[in-house]
């Protein structure tokens, strides 16, 4: 009596699997094959941070934060955490993270920067794009692995493709944004001197437009490493698989040294970032 009766059931569950099986069954192969070349990209990115020794990224770091930070000890804390991760023994697991992390960024400002200016010149598609980007956002993290899952399987792929999904969303937004806000004086004085619409757009808008878009990279970068505990979970390598069994196994010691190595890594990315991103605004 309480119960609603079978027969208004839609059962939306069984035609998405059908449609899924479908699509895997006619588009298969193309999947395999665009995660064979994900795979490689992330191999050879992981290869790169695993040969560089570990004092010349703690060299590299700290340079780039003393160029970059308004206040110089800044620069020695952040070398400072890099060398107590280095000391929890953790460095290999933290360079795998950061080789995903750096995966997902460049796909995700390979197709996010271009999304974005589109969208800036067009209201109809920014129309459409809004809501998935509302729905990417909203949606829970896991719930990106059940795509993920179904199209490339366990492993390293699904775990990029997953934080790719979670992490593009603000470089699209804010590099619409940024554009959109660049003063139609400037833009009218660059056509009225005869510039095409690509000077425009290279020289004119996205000059203007970079303090923004670069608040966009360095909010996709830190979406993408919230992404590595949840992406452990379906084969993905680094500091959230060694949260993920010390929570298993019910070890705190050995979650908490990788639980704040992933704090140090955020903190360090963030504030070398932001610290660009403010010094680009403050120039122009």
């Amino acid at each position: 009596m309480f119960n609603m009766p079978e027969m208004i059931r839609i059962p939306v569950g069984k035609k998405v699997d059908a449609l899924m099986d479908w699509f895997i069954q006619h588009f298969g192969v193309i999947f395999d094959a665009i995660g064979y070349w994900l795979l490689q990209l992330l191999y050879r990115i992981e290869q790169l941070f695993l040969w560089v020794p570990w004092w010349a990224v703690v060299i590299a770091v700290g340079v780039i934060a003393y160029c970059v930070l308004p206040r110089r000890r800044h620069a020695a804390v952040l070398v400072a955490m890099l060398l107590l991760i280095n000391s929890f023994g953790l460095w290999d697991l933290a360079m795998m993270t950061l080789a995903l992390v750096s995966g997902a960024v460049m796909l995700s400002l390979a197709v996010g920067l271009p999304t974005g200016i589109a969208m800036a010149r067009s209201d109809r598609f920014q129309s459409i794009l809004q809501p998935m980007l509302d729905g990417m956002q909203t949606m829970p993290s896991f719930v990106y692995l059940i795509p993920a899952l179904m199209l490339f399987g366990l492993g390293k792929v699904p775990a990029l493709f997953a934080t790719l999904i979670y992490a593009i969303p603000p470089v699209i937004r804010l590099t619409n944004v940024a554009i959109r806000e660049v003063p139609v004086s400037a833009v009218e004085a660059a056509r009225s001197f005869g510039a095409s619409y690509w000077q425009t757009l290279f020289k004119v808008q996205l000059p203007l437009a970079r303090p923004t878009i670069m608040v966009g990279i360095n909010q996709t970068t830190m979406m993408a490493l919230a992404m590595v505990v949840v992406a452990s979970m379906i084969g993905a390598r680094g500091l959230g698989l060694e949260v993920l069994l010390a929570i298993n196994r019910i070890e705190i010691g050995r979650g908490f040294e990788a639980g704040i190595s992933i704090v140090f890594l955020a903190i360090i990315i963030d504030r070398i970032t932001n610290a660009m991103a403010t010094r680009k605004a403050a120039a122009s």
